[in-house]
């Protein structure tokens, strides 16, 4: 189906994501203090190309012009997140009053433009004192992040359409403290399990304060969810696949929409799960008035015995993959969105994250990000597939507004629709960039594209 022949709400939200540790730089000015991403970072061995995000795409000078270009796309809404460390720098200390004057500009500057801004209160860049104190495993840290995530709603309250509290809190954990490839780079299970817990407590502990700081908006969460599939008929690949779900996705979708942990998965992690307190499980599962979902790719799994639970081995991508090697499966979106439906009692959704890594090639002054533009139109056909079987979806946010920091990848992987020199932080808005523009314009009844 050509995705210029569909039609979406007309006040459907179309946007662009980032990530402050991934554009903004500047980490060492106005007061800012360290995060565990500018400990990791600079960490031999831990990027793959040895940068840090101290300059990045410099947006913290920057920004007046990247949200004139977001205008020139025709967006409507802007999904970004602050930074912990540039509003309380010791984590849990005294407000840095010029870290969120730099959000408030920020989000009067969108709404100047007549873009909603779009606020996730975490994406990964815990301050660094707190980690030193134990980091997410502590349940300390949950008290911390309220009294952060009351700071920034007393300063923007509703002029901020949304607050998502946290981004892919799986990836917070796992990647951060059971596997090692994010920051803080530990490999521990327990510790891990310990964090997964406390990032969905301190969503939950947060939500109180976010409603009466900023009644006028909308609270949620952003998850990132992976359909599951066997790599062959055999039950111990199919019962593989099963435990895969409730390790990525059933493990943060339960506790926050039915209120407990997946029976299967907390049997599987035996002793090393999680102490829970009484009245932690109401606590997270608080009503949502939004859940975003990021997808990018499916799982193909078969059974492992050989590997900790849930005892499962990754299988290589099908067809061609996308620089990050993840395959382009765009049914995985509308599966992943029907089975929710099915599943649970949903708020609407937003999709908060989705694209892809390309190898862009700046010639003769632009980029013909083609294979880009092909993935964006099938994601947002399969978007909304489901959509048609009735699924509520509010908004798609394309990953990502610009080329940045990849985490562990440093700037070797491209995702954006705009193309950034490092060398001269100069944007060169790709093919997509003006595709995207176009799909935007022409939903809107218009003809427009963007223009470097």
């Amino acid at each position: 189906m050509n995705v210029n022949d569909l039609r979406f709400p007309a006040d459907f939200v179309w946007g662009v994501a980032t990530a402050s540790y991934q554009i903004e730089g500047a980490v060492d000015e106005d007061g800012r203090g360290p995060s565990i991403w500018d400990t990791f970072a600079s960490s031999p061995g831990n990027i793959d190309d040895g940068a840090t995000g101290a300059v990045a795409c410099d947006h913290y000078h920057r920004w007046e012009q990247d949200l004139d270009l977001m205008k020139r796309l025709g967006l409507n809404g802007y999904r970004f997140s602050i930074a912990w460390p540039r509003v309380i720098p010791s984590g849990d200390g005294a407000v840095n009053q010029a870290g969120l004057d730099f959000y408030e500009r920020l989000v009067d500057g969108l709404l100047e433009r007549g873009i909603a801004p779009f606020a996730t209160l975490y994406h990964w860049d815990l301050p660094q004192p707190l980690q030193d104190a134990g980091g997410w495993p502590q349940r300390g840290t949950v008290d911390a992040f309220v009294a952060y995530a009351d700071a920034v709603t007393r300063r923007l309250g509703d002029r901020v359409a949304f607050y998502a509290t946290m981004n892919e809190p799986w990836c917070a954990s796992f990647l951060g403290y059971v596997l090692g490839q994010h920051a803080p780079g530990l490999r521990d299970h327990r510790l891990g399990l310990r964090a997964s817990h406390h990032l969905l407590l301190a969503h939950g502990s947060a939500m109180e304060v976010l409603r009466a700081n900023a009644p006028g908006s909308r609270h949620g969460i952003v998850l990132n969810l992976n359909p599951a599939h066997p790599a062959s008929p055999a039950p111990a690949d199919r019962a593989a696949a099963e435990r895969f779900d409730g390790f990525f996705n059933r493990w943060f979708l339960d506790p926050l929409l039915r209120g407990s942990y997946p029976d299967d998965a907390w049997r599987g992690y035996g002793d090393a799960v999680p102490t829970i307190e009484d009245g932690d499980l109401a606590t997270i599962s608080r009503p949502l008035d939004f859940l975003g979902v990021n997808y990018y790719s499916r799982a193909i799994v078969a059974d492992d015995a050989n590997v900790p639970w849930p005892a499962v081995r990754g299988l290589p991508p099908k067809g061609t993959p996308t620089e990050m090697g993840w395959e382009v499966y765009p049914q995985g979106l509308t599966e992943v969105l029907l089975r929710l439906q099915r599943e649970y009692e949903l708020p609407p959704i937003y999709l908060a994250e989705n694209g892809a890594a390309y190898r862009d090639e700046l010639k003769n002054g632009s980029v013909d990000d083609s294979e880009r533009v092909s993935f964006l139109e099938q994601h947002i056909a399969a978007l909304h597939e489901a959509m048609v079987h009735g699924v509520d979806v509010r908004g798609y946010f394309a990953w990502s507004l610009m080329d940045n920091f990849e985490w562990g990848h440093g700037f070797e992987k491209r995702f954006g629709l705009v193309y950034v020199d490092y060398e001269t932080q100069a944007r060169i808005p790709k093919r997509s960039a003006s595709w995207y523009a176009g799909l935007i314009a022409q939903q809107r009844g218009a003809k427009g594209a963007v223009r470097s």
